[in-house]
């Protein structure tokens, strides 16, 4: 088994505290603004982060969501009523308001720095669940909506994730060998189809667990196909950390 180069380890950590430092030097220039409610004063507030519906144990085990008692796939009704594929998940919180607020504006105003706050949140949860040895990787982007969007924003998460739980990150561990279009507005059934067979996995991730990173889970269908991809090319386990995860009574979920 190929160990992930301790140099290109140390790159990346050194990369990220070049950007942390720059994030923090426009902060003195320009003071943020909550990116949910925009009171000043912080990237998201403390009001704000305490509106976070934090998931929290009994989770399925396979597919992550929460339940009344601890349970498996085999019991678990939302793993009954959409195929889960060969990841287990898990995610820091439910999409709810002032958490969607802030990945819009990660996402659709161009705001990477905000992406080291949720990653800072994101660190402090399940860790413990996930294989010590795994290598993270982030979920890529189209090329049409990088070059659009200017970043991945599930890289900037893997990268602060990375720093903080000193993991190796592996950011050409996967690549999207068509382009696809948005999963928003389609059922489950459609985002299966929409992204079957999308993705590519390097060479790299042979003999190793993965830690996928994106930053909504709605119906899985990305992360399974991502997880297909990555056990074909030789990964071992595949598992999957979300900053947001959609409610399962959403109309989305009906095929």
């Amino acid at each position: 088994m190929t160990v992930p180069s301790k140099n290109f380890d140390t790159l990346a950590r050194i990369t990220y505290s070049f950007e942390r430092a720059s994030w923090t030097l426009l902060d003195l220039v320009f003071p943020p603004r909550c990116q949910s409610c925009r009171q000043p004063g912080e990237r998201l507030c403390a009001r704000c982060r305490a509106e976070i519906e934090y998931l929290k144990e009994p989770v399925c085990s396979h597919c992550g969501y929460p339940h009344p008692a601890p349970t498996t796939d085999d019991s678990c009704d939302q793993c009954r009523r959409i195929s889960f594929g060969n990841v287990r998940i898990r995610s820091m919180a439910f999409h709810s308001e002032s958490l969607r607020n802030a990945i819009h504006s990660l996402k659709y105003r161009r705001n990477p720095a905000l992406g080291e706050t949720l990653a800072d949140l994101m660190s402090q949860r399940w860790l413990a669940d996930f294989p010590a040895d795994a290598m993270l990787i982030p979920v890529p982007l189209g090329m049409e909506r990088k070059q659009a969007r200017g970043f991945n924003q599930a890289e900037i998460l893997a990268r602060g994730l990375g720093a903080r739980w000193r993991r190796p990150l592996v950011v050409d561990g996967l690549s999207r060998g068509r382009e696809t279009r948005s999963q928003v507005g389609l059922n489950a059934q459609d985002r299966k189809s929409n992204v079957a067979g999308a993705f590519v996995a390097s060479a790299k991730v042979k003999g190793h667990s993965v830690i996928l990173i994106d930053d909504v889970c709605t119906t899985g269908a990305t992360l399974s196909a991502c997880a297909e991809a990555l056990l074909q090319s030789g990964a071992t386990h595949v598992w999957a950390y979300t900053l947001a995860r959609a409610r399962h009574d959403a109309d989305i979920l009906t095929p």
